[in-house]
């Protein structure tokens, strides 16, 4: 099966490339490189079951091989600082962007379609833990409204398409994911702990610490929307003028507040860094946890990495990538 993989130079993309490429199926990487890295797909590129091509999904789509049954869209800057960054680029990959990726599966006679969105869809949250049927609180105007109206637009025009042309689809809200191949300069928790850990300095903080969030290793979250692809797949073809159209959340339901991330981190890297706190960025959510009882449900999943084993795995990723400067 020829699987596309938009936005597959990615931290999480270049992980779900990968995954494809060893079970042998022909995978197409498209990646605009604003955020992604091509050093993260380098051990992909020698493999002949895998092509690369540079395009921003937001312009009119290059050429693209024909027969593909299986369309992924990861594309979107997904961090603060990069979404505060690119916020044009971020709405225009969330509406534009995935509208050519909806045609495109369109094209190839129905393939199924795997919408990535984002528990940032409901906001800083009012109900917890999080469930899909959960319409969120979100600041439409405010700074980080750029990714999180980008996403909720994204779920509305896939969903659109599934009803009106009865393409199959699924979506996936994924919750704070974290592993190798994330940027030092993120922005976010893991990989700003973990920099300023290793290096000595102080670490720190926004708020008081007492936010909390659920952190998926992202093997658990790979494997999870591959089983959602899966799942897609299958319905469409038992099914054949049936489609149903699948929603579900994919994260840790394991909760950890900020302040103590930040003392485990520390003792992980054996450092002495101490912890120093900074003002609350403006809407930021108090409280992130997934309710994962859907994907139990429909796709048989939950994660099974520690926080503990995960963030031993990162840090030893993070030290390699020091001793190669």
């Amino acid at each position: 099966m020829k699987v596309l993989i938009a936005g597959g130079a990615g931290f999480i993309g270049s992980f779900l490339c990968e995954y494809y490429c060893q079970r042998g199926e022909e995978v197409i990487c498209l990646d605009s490189l604003i955020t992604g890295s091509k050093e993260n797909i380098e051990h992909l590129l020698s493999q002949r079951n895998f092509t690369f091509i540079r395009a921003d999904i937001s312009q009119p789509l290059p050429r693209l091989p024909e027969g593909v049954g299986l369309v992924f869209n990861l594309a979107s800057p997904a961090s603060p600082v990069d979404y505060y960054r690119y916020p044009i680029q971020t709405l225009r990959s969330g509406s534009a962007g995935t509208e050519n990726l909806l045609l495109f599966a369109l094209s190839q006679q129905k393939a199924p379609f795997i919408l990535a969105s984002t528990s940032e869809v409901y906001g800083d949250p009012k109900v917890h833990p999080q469930k899909e049927s959960y319409w969120g609180n979100v600041n439409p105007i405010g700074k980080r409204s750029v990714y999180d109206e980008s996403k909720r637009y994204a779920e509305a025009i896939t969903m659109a398409y599934y009803r009106q042309f009865g393409l199959p689809i699924g979506i996936a809200r994924i919750f704070n994911t974290y592993g190798p191949r994330m940027r030092p300069a993120d922005g976010r928790a893991v990989p700003n702990f973990i920099s300023q850990a290793l290096a000595g300095l102080p670490v720190t903080v926004y708020g008081d610490g007492t936010q909390t969030r659920s952190l998926c290793y992202v093997s658990d979250l790979v494997e999870g929307l591959a089983a959602l692809a899966q799942k897609v797949c299958d319905c469409f073809r038992e099914n054949g003028k049936e489609r149903k159209a699948f929603l579900v959340n994919l994260g840790n339901p394991e909760e950890v507040a900020i302040i103590e991330l930040a003392k485990l981190i520390i003792s992980l890297c054996h450092s002495k860094s101490e912890i120093i706190f900074q003002p609350l960025p403006d809407d930021d959510p108090a409280r992130r946890c997934p309710d994962i009882r859907e994907a139990k449900r429909v796709l048989d999943w939950e994660p099974k990495v520690s926080l503990k084993e995960g963030l031993k795995r990162t840090i030893d990723w993070f030290r390699r990538q020091d001793g190669k400067v």
